[in-house]
C-alpha cells in the first residue's frame, strides 16, 4: 500500500448530522445566510434600540445537497459520485496533539463546534485505480460556527506546521509539514478560504507523500476539498477545475 489514505477510502463510519427542526422553516438559500450570532444589538428607531435581529438559518442537508455534486456529474476528466457508506475523515481519525484536528477531520464527531448538516462527495476518474482523489464536504453551522471552524484551521496551520500525528483505527500517519498553499482564484468571492499541502510518511515511514486541502467559507457554509494520490507524485494542488465547478454550483444554488 503506498498511500497513507488509502484507509480513508475503505474505512466508513456513519454520518450523525445534528438536525434542527426549525431549520425547514423559513430556510434561506445557501450560502444567502449570515455567519454572526444571534442575539446582537439592534439599530436604533426613534431614540429606542429595536430587537435585536434572528440571525438566519443554516441551510439544512437538502440545500446542502442541491448545490453539491450530484452522482455521476462530469467535472472535466474526473466523476463526482455519492460515498457508498458515508465518506472519510470521521471520527476514526484524530490528531496528536488536539489542536491539529481541523487539519485532519472537521467531522462533528471529532471537532468543534457540530455542523448542523453535512454533505459529502467523492470526486476521481473511475478506471484510473491510483489516481487523483478529491473529498469534497459541504457543511453548513449555526451561530456563527463557520466563521469559528476556520479560526480554529488557521491556529492548526500556524501551530502545527512543524508536523503533529493523525491518529486512525488501525494506525497512525506522521505529518512532517503543514505549508500554506495557493488559495483558488474564486476565493475573492468568498468570505475567507485557507489552504494547506502535507507532506506526509507513508505507513512504513519510507515514503514522503503529499495531500492537500482547501476550506472556503461563504456565510455559514464551508467547502472543504481534500485532495490525494495513491502515490509520492506531488499533484500541485486541490484540481482547480473541481473546486471551481463545485464553487459555481454552489453559487447557483445560492440564487
Amino acid at each position: 500500500m503506498h498511500g497513507v489514505r488509502n484507509l480513508r477510502g475503505r474505512l466508513r463510519r456513519p454520518v450523525v448530522v445534528g438536525m434542527v427542526a426549525a431549520m425547514a422553516l423559513g430556510m434561506s438559500a445557501c450560502g444567502s445566510d449570515d455567519d454572526s450570532p444571534a442575539g446582537s444589538a439592534g439599530a436604533e428607531k426613534d431614540g429606542k434600540a429595536s430587537a435585536a435581529p434572528s440571525a438566519p438559518a443554516a441551510p439544512d442537508e437538502a440545500r446542502l445537497k442541491a448545490a453539491s455534486f450530484t452522482d455521476g456529474e462530469k467535472v472535466g476528466t474526473y466523476t463526482a459520485s455519492e460515498y457508498v457508506l458515508d465518506g472519510p475523515l470521521g471520527d476514526a481519525y484524530t490528531a496528536v496533539p488536539d489542536g491539529c484536528q481541523p487539519l485532519v477531520s472537521l467531522s462533528g464527531e471529532v471537532s468543534d463546534p457540530d455542523p448542523a448538516a453535512e454533505v459529502q462527495r467523492k470526486v476521481d476518474v473511475p478506471d484510473e485505480m491510483l489516481g487523483v482523489t478529491v473529498d469534497v464536504t459541504l457543511r453548513s453551522y449555526a451561530s456563527g460556527g463557520a466563521a469559528t471552524v476556520m479560526k480554529a484551521l488557521d491556529k492548526a496551520g500556524r501551530d502545527c506546521a512543524g508536523g503533529f500525528t493523525e491518529q486512525r483505527a488501525v494506525a497512525a500517519a506522521k505529518y512532517l509539514k503543514a505549508e500554506p498553499a495557493k488559495a483558488p482564484a474564486f476565493a475573492a468571492e468568498a468570505d475567507e478560504a485557507k489552504a494547506y499541502r502535507f507532506t506526509i510518511l507513508d505507513v512504513k515511514g519510507q515514503q514522503k507523500l503529499y495531500e492537500y486541502l482547501t476550506v472556503v467559507r461563504s456565510g455559514s457554509t464551508t467547502l472543504s476539498f481534500r485532495a490525494e494520490i495513491t502515490s509520492t507524485e506531488d499533484i500541485g494542488g486541490v484540481p482547480p477545475e473541481v473546486m471551481a465547478a463545485q464553487w459555481a454550483k454552489f453559487r447557483a444554488a445560492k440564487g
